[in-house]
């Protein structure tokens, strides 16, 4: 397996009329990512049972509303049958 270098997503670039600054302490914690740029190394980290993914089994996690639907979708179909 090839290393994939992981890199900080700042978020889309925009001009400097647009810019919000935010000095919140939580805007300050955050960074977002694409899902692809950190899943491959998510599912390594699970199946190579790594013990630092328990340090963020608790934390919460934004993802899309339809991501959501996705996810629970196929958690109902792969339940086993009865």
């Amino acid at each position: 397996m090839s290393s994939i270098p992981l890199r900080i997503y700042h978020g889309p670039e925009e001009d400097a009329n647009s810019i919000a600054v935010s000095t919140s302490e939580e805007s300050r914690r955050t960074v977002t990512v694409p899902l692809g740029e950190i899943l491959p190394l998510l599912a390594d980290a699970v199946q190579s049972q790594r013990t630092w993914l328990r340090d963020f089994e608790n934390d919460p996690m934004t993802i899309s509303m339809d991501l959501y639907e996705v996810i629970l979708a196929y958690q109902f179909y792969r339940r086993p049958s009865a």
